[in-house]
């Protein structure tokens, strides 16, 4: 099981780097806001399949942490956006 599960974490770890790969390319603010979101989703995922494989229950609270933050930069951003297309 702890084999299948860092499969996983790679082919999350390939999909962050597509994502990084829209990050620097992306057209528009909102296909870069978009795409770091997918790299912040990513990364808390392969950070609980690490916790899992490897027995690491530290890393567990490491991606509490990064999902809260993450919550809060979408927050930041929503609302940067809404105070640029008023004025």
């Amino acid at each position: 099981m702890p084999d299948f599960l860092l499969a996983m974490a790679l082919v999350l770890l390939l999909t962050m780097s597509a994502g990084l790969a829209r990050v620097v390319i992306g057209p528009t603010p909102a296909d870069r806001m978009m795409a770091a979101q997918l790299l912040g989703t990513s990364g808390i995922a392969v950070l609980l399949l690490l916790a899992l494989s490897l027995d690491v229950p530290a890393l567990l609270d490491v991606a509490l942490i990064f999902a809260l933050l993450a919550a809060v930069a979408v927050a930041a951003f929503t609302r940067r956006r809404a105070g640029r297309d008023q004025a």
